[in-house]
């Protein structure tokens, strides 16, 4: 058992070393993309309902989703972990190693994993989600619990006290080199399902062995659940199937043009001849609709003039000319963001909060989130937004 320790505090040392310079590579942008269609094989089918084998939907919106991305965004190589029914290893373990492996020696900039759910005892279950990974918290709906019973022979197993310490020491390692990334992809990908219609679960943290062992930010979606039928049919559906490729090249194509941005890159990007799916605008929630707050905390005043010491910042939005910081689209934080200036065309980043640390920024993070989804942290120095 010690001996088995050692091997995955090692692997667990490289891992650490790997994400840190990814971190670095990533100032490139985004040149390799790596698409992982789940299960293959006569072994390892996934979820079978209806005669439909969720190995066969996979494959089907991966390969389709490449091509869109080869197509569209031309400068970004597109690997594949398999373009045809095959299983990578004789176990579920080799199987899942080698889906990383082959991402891992591709250089891959960002690795998709693509499934399907499935809810045996509760078959009006729908909706699709996105998993990164992480430790979530306990999980008390059934629905959650499903969610677990249908990958369970894919996660981490957490009950050897050595094992769950490294492992936990991995993710927060992780919040600090390319977790931010994987939840910003997330949430894209959700936000362009609900523009195709779709019904969205909320992002969840699972510890995963094929997002552990991938050196890249990763994440693995469930385009719906094969237990509702509603949903098994058009997931099984040419229609359906072009429909879910199309919401995730948009995803992709949305976060590939976010980094280059922050990256001061060029996106060599084709426009789609399909017509734009337009976002139905929701509601604001009652924090945002709250009439601005009568005191301010001594920290947050005068946040409109940029710090002069370096530290990390909360980046709210960018844009290619400069917005007054008590503009409405600031929602609860107009008057309490900071204007700093960064690479590519949106040179002007709208920042709230400055934090001595990173760990400090990444605990305020969570709450901006309930109002700007796609916020993350960054490093300034001055008025500049630095690597």
């Amino acid at each position: 058992m010690k001996r088995w320790v050692y091997c995955l505090l090692f692997i667990l040392m490289l891992a650490f070393g790997g994400a840190q310079s990814h971190a670095h590579n990533s100032e490139a942008g985004v040149k390799v993309i790596v698409i992982d269609a789940g299960h293959g094989g006569k072994a390892f089918p996934g979820a079978v309902y209806g005669g439909v084998k969720e190995k066969d939907i996979n494959l089907a919106v991966a390969l389709k989703l490449g091509a869109l991305i080869e197509k569209e965004l031309p400068g970004v190589k597109v690997v594949y972990t398999r373009k045809s029914d095959t299983a990578l290893g004789k176990t579920l373990n080799e199987d899942l190693t080698a889906r990383a492996d082959i991402a891992n020696k591709a250089g891959g900039d960002f690795f998709i994993s693509i499934h399907a759910n499935a809810a045996p005892k509760a078959t009006s279950v729908s909706g699709a989600e996105t998993l990164i990974m992480g430790e979530s918290e306990k999980e008390t709906r059934y629905n959650e619990s499903a969610l677990y019973n249908n990958n369970k022979e894919e996660l981490i197993d957490m009950s050897d006290a050595n094992t769950a310490a490294m492992v936990r020491a991995y993710i927060q390692n992780l919040q600090f080199t390319y977790g931010q990334y994987s939840e910003m992809m997330a949430r894209i990908m959700q936000s362009q399902y609900q523009k195709g219609g779709r019904a969205v679960r909320p992002v969840k943290r699972q510890l995963l062995k094929v997002l552990y062992a991938t050196d890249m930010p990763s994440v693995l979606t469930e385009l719906g659940f094969m237990t509702n039928k509603s949903e098994l049919a058009y997931m099984n559906s040419e229609k359906g199937q072009n429909a879910y490729a199309r919401m995730l090249c948009n995803a992709v194509k949305e976060y590939v043009g976010h980094i280059n941005r922050l990256a001061g890159v060029t996106t060599e990007m084709v426009e789609s001849s399909e017509p734009e799916v337009q976002e139905v605008e929701q509601p604001k929630s009652k924090e945002e609709s709250k009439v601005e707050p009568k005191s301010v905390p001594a920290e947050e005043k005068n946040v409109e003039k940029t710090a002069v010491k370096e530290g990390y910042t909360i980046q709210l939005l960018a844009s290619d000319k400069r917005i007054k910081t008590s503009d409405s689209q600031f929602k609860s934080y107009r008057g309490k963001v900071a204007c700093y200036e960064g690479g590519g065309k949106l040179k002007y980043k709208y920042c709230y909060g400055n934090f001595s640390t990173r760990a400090e920024a990444q605990r305020k993070l969570s709450e901006v989130r309930r109002s700007f989804k796609d916020a993350f942290v960054v490093h300034y120095n001055g008025d500049k937004i630095v690597k």
